[in-house]
């Protein structure tokens, strides 16, 4: 007997909607709200679809007020109600912990009844169950987002609340193992930032600084677009993925290209040893950082793109691309639009600080050990935090499967 059924042993499981334990409503529209938004610190919390963190539980605060006269045309929900997206990204539960005014892409869900317990009721609409029950309304092909009536007719589980407050003991062990897991991340991050900046922090009286076109060459991809990307063939990088999959270094791609089309369109390629720097973003903020390329075969590089090829160590100079005095460098020499860029002209201009060998050597072992700590997902806490949330939602899944005979027909 698993562990669930000697906790429901002879218990009797009630099922209800979601509508006859909980008032659901739809927020207000952001167009008569915005004549009242407001600076004053007076004004009551204007919630947004974006004001939330996705790993976030709750909503703590957000960017925008709305006066009393707004409030009283919206939506205002206290601390302790549920709110939940009703188009982007939708389903997605949270709970207040702040008094506020909520925007139309956001459904309320308020005044529960006393057989339920609102964490329990917070695991349970982050469950499999029911996200998977959104997407089922969501794709049938009669309504385009999750209204108010859909969430309505959610059933949910109730059994006694000794029960409910059991399982939630139990899965809060989790969720609470994972945020510190979380939070010793984020600590260790800030640690890695703080030492990447003093490694390269040398007195320029004892260290020659130089001219990253004095001591290297910078080489600029040429042009290829996604469509043009396979699943195998000649290992490429599209700028885009510079940002969301490439770290520090790198010896195997995500995407490729087919051979012929490489040799028709001439496309150059970046060697071992070489350092790939993007070169366009829609921030500043996003140009400049740099991945040592480590692979055994050469890698064509987007047009976005540069390959920089000097005698200093690649992932040195990887790790000093991602600094801010780098950035700080590399801000005046940025053409700003729509997308902002950088030619090779003003990357050469960076000064770069080149010790002997041995010190590059001893800088980037040092950063590859906080690299591996908070960025690896085979190794370091990344890795650990995604097991565990990988086992609390399967005990929750478990823990919320209640017997079938307990539906109410």
């Amino acid at each position: 007997m698993s562990y669930l059924d000697k906790l429901l042993d002879g218990v009797k499981v009630e099922w209800m909607t979601l509508g006859g334990v909980a008032k659901i409503q739809r927020g207000a529209s952001p167009r008569p709200i915005a004549k009242f938004i407001t600076t004053n610190e007076d004004g009551i919390p204007w919630i947004k679809i974006g004001d939330t963190s996705p790993n976030s539980k709750y909503v703590n605060n957000t960017e925008q007020k709305i006066t009393n006269d707004g409030a009283a045309k919206s939506r205002v929900l206290k601390k302790g109600d549920f709110i939940m997206s009703n188009s982007m990204s939708f389903g997605r539960p949270y709970i207040l912990n702040i008094d506020g005014a909520i925007h139309d892409g956001w459904a309320s869900i308020s005044g529960f009844c006393n057989k339920l317990d609102s964490d329990y009721l917070y695991h349970y609409l982050s469950s499999n169950f029911a996200q998977n029950y959104w997407l089922s309304k969501i794709n049938s092909g009669s309504v385009s987002n999750l209204n108010s009536d859909i969430i309505k007719s959610l059933d949910i589980p109730i059994p006694p609340l000794e029960i409910q407050k059991e399982i939630v003991r139990i899965l809060d062990t989790f969720t609470e193992l994972t945020a510190e897991l979380t939070a010793e991340l984020t600590a260790r991050k800030n640690q890695y930032a703080y030492y990447r900046e003093e490694l390269f922090n040398f007195d320029r009286r004892k260290i020659e600084w130089a001219a990253m076109e004095k001591i290297g060459e910078f080489l600029r991809g040429k042009r290829f677009v996604k469509d043009d990307m396979t699943l195998e063939g000649v290992p490429c990088i599209h700028y885009g993925e510079m940002y969301t999959h490439y770290g520090t270094w790198a010896n195997e791609s995500k995407s490729f290209l087919n051979e012929e089309l490489v040799k028709t369109k001439n496309l150059r390629v970046a060697e071992k040893g070489d350092v790939v720097i993007v070169a366009a973003g829609e921030t500043i903020e996003d140009i400049g950082k740099g991945t040592a390329w480590l692979g055994d075969k050469g890698i064509v590089i987007h047009d976005a793109c540069f390959s920089y090829r000097s005698p200093l160590n690649s992932k040195y100079v990887a790790y000093f691309s991602r600094t801010k005095h780098f950035h700080d460098q590399i801000k005046k020499h940025i053409s700003s639009g729509k997308i902002s860029a950088i030619n090779a002209k003003g990357l050469g201009k960076v000064l770069i600080p080149v010790p002997p060998f041995e010190e590059q050597e001893r800088i980037v072992t040092i950063l590859d050990k906080f690299d591996t700590l908070t960025t690896s997902i085979s190794e370091g806490l990344p890795r650990e935090i995604e097991l565990r949330k990988k086992q609390y939602e399967y005990y929750r899944d478990m823990l919320l499967t209640f017997p079938k005979d307990n539906l109410k027909a």
